[in-house]
C-alpha cells in the first residue's frame, strides 16, 4: 500500500503542509505511524479523508460540521437521513445568506445610483447615506 510524506500528501491533495498539519491538529485526519527513520507516513486513506474535508468545504461545510460528516462515514448506526438533515440544515443557511447579499446588493445599488460623480471631496453622498441608516 501506497504510504505518503508530509510534502507528497499535501501535494497529491492541493493543499499546503500547514493546512495538513491543521487538520491533523483539528482531529479531522489521524496522526500517522513513523517508519524506521522517524518520517511520519500517511496511509492512502488520509487522501481520501482530505479530499472529503476539501470538498465538504466547498460546498460551505465549516470545520465543526465535516467533523461531523466524517464521522457520520465512519459510523456503521448512522444513516443517510443524518446526513440529509445536515445538508438540509446547510441548505436553509445557505438561503439565508443569498438573502443577506441580495439586500446589501440593493441597497449598495441605490448609494451607487445617488452618487454625484461631479461632487466635491468632502460632499460625497455616498459617504453621508452610510452614516444614516441604510437598511431603508
Amino acid at each position: 500500500m501506497r504510504r505518503y510524506t508530509i510534502g507528497q500528501l499535501a501535494d497529491e491533495v492541493g493543499l499546503n503542509i500547514e493546512t495538513v498539519r491543521f487538520y491533523e491538529r483539528r482531529g479531522l485526519i489521524p496522526k500517522p505511524p513513523r517508519n524506521e527513520s522517524g518520517y511520519r507516513q500517511f496511509p492512502k486513506e488520509t487522501v481520501e479523508q482530505i479530499k472529503f474535508i476539501k470538498n465538504a468545504k466547498e460546498l460551505g461545510f465549516t470545520l465543526r460540521e465535516v467533523s461531523e460528516l466524517l464521522s457520520l462515514r465512519v459510523t456503521h448506526d448512522s444513516s443517510c437521513a443524518d446526513v440529509r438533515l445536515k445538508a438540509e440544515k446547510k441548505i436553509g443557511e445557505i438561503e439565508e445568506k443569498i438573502a443577506t447579499l441580495k439586500r446589501i446588493k440593493t441597497v449598495l445599488k441605490r448609494l451607487t445610483a445617488a452618487c454625484k460623480t461631479g461632487a466635491a471631496d468632502g460632499e460625497c453622498h455616498f459617504l453621508e447615506e452610510l452614516v444614516k441608516d441604510s437598511r431603508r
